[in-house]
């Protein structure tokens, strides 16, 4: 299934995002001396960091196996490499992707915009990407970094544009800027935090709404809800496939990460029922609008 944008390109209707593949060692030193310190980028070196690599590739090679196309990255994860051995393991061609990037706040902090844009191409052994958006609208540099992304689309090197974690004023001054109206809006959605205000402002203006955290992070205060557990039962689906379902009726495009393949299979098996208008109303009504995310308006770009 596919969404088409107001640009008038194709994108999927739900997303995958891997994130950056870090690295967590199962054996942490609490000494910081010398050898301590030693060891530990040895490990690192010789066995974590392999580790850890082979387990991202092998997970999201899976994801594509499964059937996702649409892939949400930001330069602020690194390692495309990675992904490029993950797409080459599920057998897939660069064009079989649906490939989003987005520029990092430290890129804007340094007016690096461009510069960081290009070693992410190299990363991914790519000359262009489907589509780019900032990570995050930075203060007083948010509008200069949206004049970058609309050349690079100009250039050739980008096909669609987009923006993450914009308000109404956000995107007010974006489009006031250079008078190009956002294919996407990155926000946080799910049952807990339906965001309608921001929702319903970008259907007026033809900006598609990609839903991040939609699972609200396994919050106990959605999935224990009977009127969800009473949808899925209806279903004979789990409460994370409505939620997804919902997202999609509502327009949205979920984003979802797991690196459990049965998990994947169960997020991408969500395109053989459909909810009622009623049940979509239901969990609407859950809203209590309680962000398991930064507000945008409120938060520390720095530590982001």
């Amino acid at each position: 299934m596919e969404f088409v944008l107001n640009d008038g390109n194709k994108i999927p209707a739900i997303a995958f995002g891997p994130g950056g593949a870090g690295y967590s060692p199962k054996v942490r030193l609490r000494e910081r001396g010398f050898i301590e310190n030693f060891c530990y980028r040895v490990y690192n070196k010789l066995y974590g960091r392999p580790h850890l690599y082979k387990n991202y590739v092998n997970a999201v090679g899976q994801a594509f196996v499964t059937g996702f196309r649409l892939l949400d990255y930001s330069a602020s994860y690194g390692n495309g490499e990675l992904i490029i051995k993950a797409m080459c393991k599920a057998g897939l061609q660069r064009s079989n992707l649906f490939i989003t990037s987005r520029v990092s706040n430290r890129a804007q902090r340094e007016h690096k915009v461009r510069e960081e844009f290009f070693v992410m191409l190299e990363s991914f052994k790519t000359d262009y990407v489907d589509l780019l958006q900032f990570h995050w609208p930075v203060t007083d540099l948010y509008l200069d970094t949206w004049k970058e992304i609309v050349k690079l689309q100009k250039d050739g090197y980008v096909k669609s544009i987009g923006v993450a974690n914009c308000h109404q004023h956000h995107l007010d001054a974006i489009i006031k800027a250079e008078g190009v109206v956002p294919a996407v809006d990155q926000v946080e959605v799910h049952p807990l935090f339906t965001n309608k205000e921001i929702i319903e402002y970008c259907k007026e203006k033809g900006i598609r709404v990609e839903a991040y955290s939609p699972l609200a992070r396994f919050d106990d205060r959605l999935f224990r809800l009977p009127v969800l557990k009473n949808i899925a039962k209806n279903y004979n689906k789990t409460i994370a496939q409505v939620i997804l379902r919902w997202d999609i009726q509502n327009g949205q495009i979920p984003i979802v990460r797991s690196f459990n393949s049965a998990r994947q299979q169960e997020d991408f098996d969500i395109f053989d029922f459909k909810l009622t208008q009623d049940e979509i109303a239901k969990i609407d009504a859950i809203n209590i609008n309680a962000r398991v995310r930064y507000d945008p308006d409120n938060c520390d770009f720095s530590i982001l």
